[in-house]
């Protein structure tokens, strides 16, 4: 009978890290395109800001973080929709 034995330990730096790397390159690349086009001040850039200060926690909750910058605080449901299809961050 074969005897069990335990899995090695995953690295998930070493599986995460480039694809991180890349993603955070990205989104300076994307922030300064929206800046040398004056768009720094639309309320989703501004969202991206907030979230982005969230990544500093030392804490690990900041998936968790970073999610609630984007969502509508409010707790009372609306009558009516003013739109259709999601825009990815509160307006305020």
């Amino acid at each position: 009978m074969p005897t069990w034995t335990a899995p090695n330990p995953v690295n998930l730096v070493d599986l995460g890290f480039m694809d991180a790397r890349s993603k955070l390159i990205d989104l300076a690349a994307f922030l300064d395109r929206v800046q040398k086009a004056g768009q720094d001040g639309d309320f989703r850039v501004q969202a991206l800001k907030a979230a982005l200060e969230q990544l500093s926690l030392d804490q690990p909750i900041r998936a968790k973080e970073v999610l609630l910058t984007f969502s509508d605080p409010s707790t009372e449901p609306i009558e009516k929709a003013t739109m259709q299809g999601a825009i990815g961050a509160f307006k305020g």
